[in-house]
């Protein structure tokens, strides 16, 4: 892109200030952090392009720059800046910035991305939900004893409202996915099968082969990796249930040994550690582990209220009195609908626009490197 077509916007560095960035002002163009980052190509090192692109409000062509999302934050670049101008969080706040901006429909990419306002709307909204469709179907009348969370919440209710949320998020994540994509496009010639390089591209997001060539943030790699693979499991978990109650006519509740139990369990282990390590970076806080923001904390917070909710409905069970138990339940299901609603402009979006930037980068490599 030439110089000519670079539209500066003030509006894009106020908002970057705003968001956690006013540091990238300090950056005076050194080139340490491209130097001691492991993951920046020689051919495109980053961040320090895309520091001077910040200071100089150049939104439009971050937003397009796959440097964005092959960046990890290991925070190399920021323990060793002579100007603390902190570049691995500066390159979180683009990425918070581009999410919101690709977000379709846009008015959930705002709403989000301000969830420090915003979070009792996301949570509210959805509690609210709950509560009113069960007093539609129950009256929110609790039995005496519990011996399945069906009696509070039928299967079918379940099934009536996520199938649709988790359908439109997929969508929107989707139409987000394609206009980055083309974004990607207009910057470099591609070659190859897009199917074939993303195979060794999720291989490597599965292994998180590129946090390990972090050095100060190490720790965020099994952080990561934990919570990576305990959604895994746990939407295979929910996969496997509904197979076995709709197809199987497997008899519910399953007893604890169960293997689709174990499995769930093993999740809530994979959860409970990646989000323990996570918190404790967040609270040791300093360069190492880079800023919080609002943002990081929202998503962090839902991932922690589904995480303990969902340890706690499954003890409850047993533990709780009937009225508690159910109301742990309910509060469960409203972090699940907030977590699929605002997956597409979460930090979950990561995983897509991550994968997309790291495909197109082996697509748009020169032939024989």
């Amino acid at each position: 892109m030439s110089v000519s077509e670079l539209n500066p916007s003030a509006g894009f560095r106020e908002e970057l200030a705003a968001r956690g960035g006013a540091t990238a002002a300090r950056c005076y163009q050194c080139a340490t952090c491209s130097s001691v980052c492991q993951l920046a190509p020689d051919d495109g090192p980053f961040p320090r392009r895309q520091m001077a692109l910040a200071q100089w409000g150049f939104g439009d062509e971050l937003v397009s720059d796959p440097a964005v999302w092959l960046c990890h934050q290991c925070n190399d670049c920021t323990v060793r800046c002579p100007r603390d101008a902190k570049p691995g969080d500066v390159m979180q706040t683009v990425r918070s910035l581009v999410v919101e901006k690709l977000a379709a429909p846009s008015f959930m990419g705002r709403l989000v991305a301000r969830a420090g306002s915003t979070w009792p709307l996301l949570l509210g909204v959805p509690f609210l939900f709950w509560v009113a469709a069960l007093y539609g179907v129950n009256g929110l009348q609790f039995p005496a004893e519990l011996k399945g969370f069906r009696e509070i919440v039928p299967h079918w209710l379940i099934y009536v409202v996520f199938y649709p949320v988790s359908g439109l998020a997929a969508l929107a994540m989707l139409v987000s996915g394609v206009r980055f994509w083309n974004m990607l496009g207009s910057r470099a010639a591609r070659s190859g099968s897009f199917f074939g390089n993303l195979i060794p591209v999720l291989i490597e997001i599965a292994t998180h082969k590129r946090f390990g060539s972090c050095e100060a943030a190490s720790s965020r790699r099994w952080g990561h990796f934990a919570l990576l693979w305990g959604f895994v499991f746990a939407a295979a978990t929910a996969g496997f249930a509904v197979l076995a109650e709709t197809v199987l006519k497997t008899a519910t509740p399953l007893p604890l040994v169960h293997p689709i139990k174990l499995l769930g369990n093993t999740s809530a282990v994979l959860l409970l550690v990646g989000g323990a390590i996570v918190v404790y970076n967040r609270l040791i806080g300093g360069n190492r582990t880079g800023a919080s923001t609002a943002f990081d904390n929202f998503f962090l917070g839902l991932v922690l209220l589904l995480i303990v909710t969902g340890v706690l409905t499954e003890a409850g069970r047993f533990a709780f009195p009937p009225a508690l138990a159910a109301w742990v339940y309910i509060v469960h299901l409203t972090a699940a609908v907030s977590l699929f609603v605002t997956f597409p402009y979460s930090k979950f979006a990561h995983f897509v626009y991550r994968a997309l930037a790291m495909v197109h980068e082996r697509m748009a490599r020169p032939q024989g490197v």
